[in-house]
């Protein structure tokens, strides 16, 4: 269930014509439960392997999701996630970073993650 203190960013989102997911990571123990997260929070096709290399592939080419002016990408409950497997969180990061890059560069659509302390 989405925390209701994100509901007017989200809302606010959605008014300028990006869509939204939201990647609660609270309780994910390790990498398969994160990536089991993003399978279902991201709604990932049924090609997503469930490892590293295929959550970066589907988060640069978003071909397999509806047409979007940009995606947001709100994650939160990812502190404990980060402290109890750092590595993992790191690679996580990395990915996610890479991916908001890589779009940017391209212009044609916006792709963001947004980090919540909640």
């Amino acid at each position: 269930m989405t925390d209701p203190a994100f509901a007017p960013v989200l809302e606010a989102v959605r008014a300028t014509g990006w869509t939204s997911s939201v990647l609660d990571l609270s309780g994910a123990a390790d990498k398969a439960a994160f990536l089991e997260r993003c399978a279902v929070s991201l709604e990932l096709p049924d090609w997503f392997g469930h490892n590293w290399d295929a959550l970066a592939d589907c988060l640069r080419d978003l071909s397999w999701l509806p047409v979007s002016r940009g995606r947001l990408l709100l994650v939160s409950g990812w502190s404990d996630f980060a402290r109890e497997r750092p590595g993992d969180w790191a690679t996580a990061r990395e990915i996610l970073t890479e991916a908001e890059t890589e779009w940017a560069a391209r212009g044609a659509q916006g792709f963001a993650v947004l980090l919540t302390t909640h």
